[in-house]
């Protein structure tokens, strides 16, 4: 039983917080302390939970259900050790009691032995008609041992008990796309649907499995359904808004969003893609618009200040797109796209050393792409950075040994410093690794390309 603010039910809790704060000590029957300890623990409120449990059993030493709240403390604090101890005395006092399996399976569960926690449930089974708790626990260590097939027929039989269990279904659909079978998902979620025809989240579920297999009629079928099945359902209508983007009915998507914005509060999610749907209709001002609610209710959504940044470069007002990155540099200066996006805008006002100063803060960031290790090199070589564009490429190398964009570039850096020992070895790999791209250094070294050893380098491999 838990404890309600509405009615009478809550004495006992009353009657034990009173007590803990005048220090008479009341008597409590098991069961009111068992209720006591439940709230407790459901509230998070750990100390009080054993507070509870002390004098649970100062009063009542040998309640073994209140020994049982003992050992989930145990568990809770990682004290497995003691908390295997108290089990096996309580299992020699009742070793028909489900809970001290459940209890012992934790326990296991904790110590990553998930086959011996199966196990331990299983004999459970046997021990209870209760089963759905069991099934779901028996699935979980499935899942926790990627057994995909097995951890699926355990969250079935919870459904095939209760088909309300909607964190069941929510398990069996995530098996089948783990295992990538969507069609078989669809075969399932059709029979459970046969017998449960209005149930919201399995039309939600199959909706989304026929988008998968880009079957967007169907999936559109289905999100009807569920909206038939629940009106105010705003998950589905979200579906059937990005469903009708893909057929490309960005009128009828941004009513679907617009509903599911009446029906909740507002989410980034759905203004954005507003914005994205007025965009394809060329309403611009009604995109831009939508954009600036995005971040508005979500500043550090960055899809939401990435589609502001790339409606104003489409525009090319590049100043006003590097106002906005900024914006969101402000917010969020860890995030990755946006240097992405300020170091291209800045490249499109020529100004170099910012756009260098933002692929290195990208590579700092942990963004080792072959592009952002090109495009910064290629900037400090403009702003006359030799020898710190070839400790970038040589950066850049031992990510992506034996690229022919590198070992090209780093020859012509070397030829430029008349290094030309290592400017040749590199040449001669670049033009192993691949000739076509050897216009690279015509292209950023033309007084390298003009010199006598490398004009024979390069006749050598024609």
């Amino acid at each position: 039983m838990e404890f309600s603010h509405n009615d009478n039910n809550n004495l006992p809790l009353t009657k034990f917080e009173s007590m803990l704060k005048t220090n008479h000590v009341l008597f409590f029957d098991s069961e009111e302390f068992e209720n006591i300890i439940h709230h407790y623990l459901n509230q998070g409120k750990i100390a009080l939970a054993k507070k509870a449990i002390k004098l649970g059993l100062d009063q009542h030493p040998t309640s073994i259900s209140l020994k049982l709240f003992k050992v989930e403390i145990y568990v809770f604090e990682d004290k497995l050790p003691e908390a295997d101890a108290l089990l096996n005395d309580l299992y020699s006092l009742d070793p028909l009691n489900e809970e001290i399996f459940i209890q012992k399976a934790n326990i296991l569960s904790k110590k990553d032995e998930h086959l011996k926690a199966i196990d331990v449930l299983k004999k459970a089974l046997k021990l209870t008609d209760d089963v759905i708790d069991l099934y779901a626990l028996i699935g979980m260590e499935y899942l926790f041992l990627d057994q995909f097939e097995n951890a699926k027929t355990y969250f079935m039989k919870c459904l095939e008990q209760d088909v309300d269990d909607y964190s069941a279904l929510y398990n069996v659909i995530y098996c089948f796309e783990f295992l990538n079978q969507n069609e078989d998902a669809i075969l399932y979620l059709n029979v459970f649907l046969d017998k449960n025809p209005y149930c919201e989240v399995a039309w939600h579920q199959l909706g989304k499995q026929y988008v998968v297999l880009k079957k967007y009629k169907k999936a559109l079928a289905a999100y009807d359904f569920a909206i038939i099945s629940d009106d105010t359902f705003v998950g589905a209508y979200l579906e059937r808004g990005k469903v009708l983007e893909k057929l490309k009915r960005y009128e009828d998507a941004i009513e679907n969003y617009n509903m599911s914005l009446q029906l909740d509060d507002p989410t980034s999610f759905a203004l954005l893609r507003i914005g994205n749907c007025h965009e394809k209709l060329k309403n611009d001002d009604l995109a831009v618009q939508y954009y600036y609610k995005t971040v508005h209710e979500d500043p550090l959504l960055d899809k939401g200040w990435i589609a502001i940044t790339k409606f104003h470069i489409k525009k090319k007002d590049y100043h006003k797109a590097l106002y906005y990155i900024n914006k969101a540099i402000n917010i969020d200066s860890e995030n990755v796209h946006y240097w992405k996006a300020y170091s291209l805008i800045n490249q499109r006002l020529n100004l170099y050393e910012e756009a260098e100063r933002g692929f290195k803060k990208t590579l700092e960031l942990g963004n080792y792409e072959l592009n952002t290790w090109l495009s910064r090199g290629d900037l400090l070589i403009k702003l006359g950075e030799p020898e710190a564009a070839i400790f970038n490429f040589e950066q850049a190398v031992e990510f992506y040994p034996d690229n022919a964009e590198l070992e090209y570039r780093l020859a012509g850096l070397h030829f430029s410093l008349n290094e030309n020992e290592k400017g040749t070895f590199y040449l001669k790999n670049g033009l192993k690794h691949n000739e076509a791209f050897n216009f690279i250094i015509e292209e950023l070294f033309p007084e390298v390309s003009n010199k006598i050893l490398v004009k024979n380098l390069l006749k050598t491999n024609l």
